[in-house]
């Protein structure tokens, strides 16, 4: 290790961050303050249900591009991944690999056709030539499902993060953190609508991935632009070189190998389901907008990515493992003390702000999604039947955002100290169990009925979070949610493996059981529609 290394080693410790923590607040308050002039401004034109859930559709590809970047980089990608990365090397790369490789399932698959197909959310697409209240009610149940476990890691990486920086090492504490977070995305929300928390997002992304980029070429000047000295110093300063080998997480015991391939399931199956991430596809005019925001998006998230990879072994290599698992946040803390160790307080500041807003980002993209998933597919086409107007439906949407942001406050205090990477791991492998296999049969096979839509999404859904209950994730591990107990019977901590082939199986086994048959001129409407986009926009508008 060279000298860099060792004096920046020794230079970190919580207590020396948190003796700047007035320099973390007033970046804090800056970034709060220049958004919400932000969400301000981008509500002027908030009237209609088009406006709020998809933006007047007024983003151009690049532009949405980076959103989607904004909305997907989440804390997960930025404090989860590089703390895996420290902490397990190889193995916690493989979270990078898996969340870069999904894209390419959601733009060969998924994006065009949805968007050609759909109104503003997921289950809008579904329902289109099956029957809409099982379906709607199916896909909403399913879309709000999948928004809380991503809104728990977000939660809780807020928690860890403000935590570190204020020096609250109590659970009490932490808790207060997590529900000024909440307070804020309800407001960011109910002000801006899907308008403003797009330009949050397109914000957040470039501070994001610029601030990554400054901290990764740190990183490497400080060992001679050397990718095997960076590597070297990670091995020295971790006392092992198992953290350049595969299976220092995953490959120890035979569970652990299952539960790798049921991650990289998750991870890669996951992405072209997620609510948040496939709403985003109807705030651009067009089709051919909707496929350069995937194209864009890719690039961009793949740079980052990479970043992760220099930042990860540089936390390793110029930092203690004790030192990151000790902090208040525990392996979440290793890309703000890597910011500390490499440019002291001021950088620690600016880095730890670009956090934040990826938190607040992330936490409005998904509850703008679970809010309008209620309001527009429950209240107004179930309950109301259609006979909603677009401002009663918006008044609705806005009830719900504050309902949603009570339950993600009181659901991320429970999820505090978990790896934020694993948790959204869990959201991922909800997604591509109760949504993947429904919108593919949708989009794909003719004969695919109502029947096996409800049966593939409640049982890939049902599967998947009873599989999480009964796993190390709730009870029988230290770091497991619930502390003392021990109900776990199923051995992997990812449900993927288990269902997600379940969900494609009941999807399948639904509908050649089920003897009634859809409307034939509804499902070549849609055929016509997914792949050229003709009749798209009539549909759309009005």
């Amino acid at each position: 290790m060279n000298t860099a290394s060792i004096s920046a080693a020794e230079a970190v410790s919580a207590a020396a961050i948190q003796d700047t923590a007035w320099l973390n607040i007033a970046i804090f308050g800056l970034f709060v303050g220049v958004t919400l002039v932000v969400v301000l401004r981008a509500s002027r034109n908030n009237k209609t249900a088009a406006d709020y859930y998809a933006a007047g559709r007024s983003f151009t590809g690049p532009q949405n591009g980076t959103a989607i970047a904004g909305d997907y980089l989440s804390a997960a990608s930025f404090l989860g991944i590089v703390g895996a990365i420290a902490i397990n090397g190889y193995d916690g790369f493989l979270y990078s690999i898996g969340f870069l490789v999904a894209w390419l399932v959601a733009l060969l698959l998924v994006a065009e056709m949805l968007r050609n197909t759909g109104k503003f959310t997921m289950a809008d697409v579904l329902s289109f030539r099956l029957k809409q209240r099982p379906v709607r009610i199916a896909a909403a149940i399913t879309t709000l499902a999948v928004c809380f476990f991503y809104l728990l890691a977000q939660m809780a990486g807020a928690g860890g993060l403000v935590s570190l920086l204020l020096g609250i090492d109590s659970r009490v504490g932490q808790s207060l953190v997590i529900t000024v977070v909440g307070g804020l995305m309800i407001l960011y929300v109910l002000v801006g609508g899907m308008k403003g928390t797009t330009w949050v997002q397109i914000i957040k992304a470039v501070l994001l991935i610029a601030g990554a980029f400054i901290m990764t070429i740190w990183v490497l000047a400080l060992h001679g632009f050397n990718l095997s000295s960076l590597l070297g110093a990670a091995v020295e300063t971790s006392g092992t070189a198992a953290v350049l080998d595969p299976g220092l997480q995953y490959g120890k015991t035979e569970a652990s190998k299952l539960d790798f391939v049921s991650l990289g399931m998750a991870l890669v199956l996951g992405t072209a389901a997620l609510p948040h991430v496939l709403m985003r596809f109807y705030t651009v005019p067009t089709a051919k907008e909707a496929r350069r925001s995937v194209v864009w998006a890719i690039w961009l998230i793949g740079f980052f990515y990479l970043f992760t990879l220099v930042l990860g072994y540089g936390a390793g290599a110029l930092i203690e493992r004790e030192a990151i698992t000790s902090a208040p946040g525990g392996v979440n803390s290793a890309a703000p003390l890597l910011a500390f160790a490499l440019g002291g307080p001021v950088l620690l500041g600016v880095i730890a702000a670009v956090a934040f807003a990826t938190i607040l980002a992330v936490v409005a993209g998904l509850t703008i999604t679970a809010a309008a998933s209620f309001a527009h597919d429950i209240y107004a086409n179930v309950v109301r039947k259609g006979e909603l107007d677009s401002a009663g439906e918006v008044k609705v949407a806005r009830r719900t955002v504050v309902v949603i942001g009570i339950i993600s406050i009181l659901g991320g205090i429970g999820a505090q100290g978990q790896n934020v990477a694993f948790l959204v791991a869990l959201a991922f492998a909800v997604a591509a169990s109760a949504n993947l296999p429904t919108i593919l049969y949708s989009l794909y096979w003719k004969r695919f009925t109502t029947r096996g839509a409800v049966w593939s999404m409640y049982g890939g859904l049902g599967s998947a979070i009873l599989l999480i209950i009964l796993s190390p994730v709730v009870s029988g591990a230290e770091t497991s949610m619930i502390s003392g107990a021990d109900f776990a019977v199923f051995p992997l901590s990812n449900p993927g493996i288990v269902s997600i082939p379940l969900a494609f199986i009941l999807g399948w086994l639904g509908t050649i059981t089920d003897k009634g048959v859809e409307s034939p001129e509804k499902q070549a409407e849609m055929e016509v529609r997914s792949l050229t986009g003709v009749g798209a926009e009539k549909a759309v508008d009005h």
